[in-house]
């Protein structure tokens, strides 16, 4: 009996020694791997921030080239009829938005849909404007009469669209 309380005396207090260790081994390891954790998505959110910023970027450019002022600017029309003219303007903005399709995986679905609804209504006018003009006439008419249709309507498709998009891009930084 005394050998078992002997064995005891030895045996409990090397015990609570040995989990006493394990604990304090495991919460280090533990606060260790939460750390390394934390660092790696922090690189993983400035990695996603830089990606998303550049997304909002080329959103950016895309509605300020397709804004009728600028492409009809940009595409100064050649001496061909307003028919090819409407055509050559909507395949200028269908190719814009070709090339930015990838940039909704960055964006909200809400800033998506303001960017192909720009694009709509933007082609919806140049479609309105041809519409009002006889098909032989000449390009330059069209954009005259695009010009016209923007200034009644007093609302720019690419305008409201990039406020909503600039909007969205600073919230980025709010977090």
């Amino acid at each position: 009996m005394e050998l078992v309380a002997d064995l005891l005396k030895v045996i409990l207090p090397a015990a609570l020694l040995l989990w006493a260790m394990y604990l304090a081994i495991n919460a280090f390891i533990k606060k260790d791997l939460d750390q390394k954790k934390l660092e790696a998505q922090g690189l993983s959110d400035k990695t996603t921030l830089t990606l998303r910023l550049g997304a909002y970027e080329r959103i950016c450019l895309l509605l300020e080239r397709i804004a009728p002022s600028q492409l009809l600017l940009r595409t100064s029309p050649p001496e061909i009829s307003a028919v090819a003219y409407q055509q050559l303007l909507t395949h200028e903005i269908r190719n814009e938005l070709s090339h930015n399709f990838s940039q909704q995986v960055y964006m909200s679905d809400e800033a998506w849909l303001t960017v192909k609804n720009a694009v709509n209504e933007t082609i919806s006018l140049i479609n309105l404007a041809a519409t009002e003009l006889e098909p032989d006439a000449p390009a330059v008419a069209l954009s005259k009469k695009v010009f016209e249709k923007l200034l009644q309507s007093q609302r720019n498709p690419s305008e409201a669209a990039l406020v909503f998009i600039k909007e969205e891009a600073r919230l980025l930084w709010a977090f």
